[in-house]
């Protein structure tokens, strides 16, 4: 980190990203997966693994920690020394992308003190990448077109929020759970927004959706680099309770449930 500014960082991890894009891609557009189930019946592909050695790679030059779901998990005691390090899903969305339904993500995520601070976020398939931090304001680049995204004026009030018509709330498709079926029948007017992965968040950043609430599980690296971006717009992701954002880096790197807005 010494003498390195966000900016760099960022441009690293940019990087890092579109080269993981494109080997997931290869992958993508090849007939075999190479589909494995994880010890916790999670699937793994050769584009999980081959983005995260990519990844990986690069982040070493800068000489930070990388906590990445496809690595080596050190434990907390280990881990809680941190001060900087990156967080880092190489491929956000197995399933969607074993779907073929293009709706995936790599996520890499700079956190500082537990909190993440800037954020990539690149969808392969759409060739679309979002980037930012606090410092650097926010940035989605499609297909060689780089449009800023605007900031929220205010942070928002949930129970203002609620009051909007048409609100549009963000549900998932493979992980709609029964907790956020009835957290959604509150707003009778809302209309339905359905994405894959990290992209969801993203709804939010630019504007096309309101809320995200989320009563299912997810990791730490599922939502840091989207939860960078989101910061840095005005936005947050919080638990359910609203007492706080989200927290990095515990001794259980599973998040628990959220409402983003």
């Amino acid at each position: 980190m010494k003498n390195t500014t966000t900016q760099e960082l960022l441009s690293l991890a940019r990087t890092a990203a579109l080269e993981a894009g494109a080997a997931i891609l290869e992958v993508y557009h090849s007939p075999n997966f190479g589909v494995q189930l994880k010890e916790d019946d999670s699937p793994l592909t050769r584009a999980d693994q081959a983005a995260h050695a990519i990844i990986s790679r690069h982040l070493a030059a800068t000489g930070l920690p990388v906590l990445s779901e496809e690595g080596t998990h050190l434990n907390y005691e280990a881990r809680s020394v941190w001060t900087w390090y990156w967080l880092v899903d190489p491929l956000d969305g197995t399933k969607e992308f074993i779907k073929r339904n293009g709706e995936f993500t790599v996520n890499i995520a700079l956190m500082h003190q537990n909190q993440p601070v800037a954020g990539v976020v690149f969808a392969p398939c759409l060739e679309t990448l979002y980037w930012g931090a606090g410092e650097t304001g926010v940035f989605k680049e499609e297909r060689g077109e780089s449009t800023p995204l605007i900031p929220l004026p205010q942070k928002q009030n949930l129970q203002e929020l609620g009051k909007r018509p048409h609100l549009k709330i963000i549900a998932s498709r493979t992980h709609l759970s029964p907790e956020t079926k009835t957290f959604i029948e509150q707003f009778s007017q809302a209309q339905l927004v359905s994405m894959g992965s990290s992209l969801k968040f993203m709804l939010l950043a630019e504007g096309k959706a309101d809320l995200y609430p989320r009563f299912a599980p997810t990791m730490e690296w599922d939502t840091a680099a989207a939860h960078a971006l989101l910061n840095a717009l005005g936005y947050g992701i919080y638990q359910t309770d609203l007492s706080a954002e989200l927290h990095y880096n515990k001794p259980s790197l599973l998040n628990p449930s959220f409402l983003a807005f």
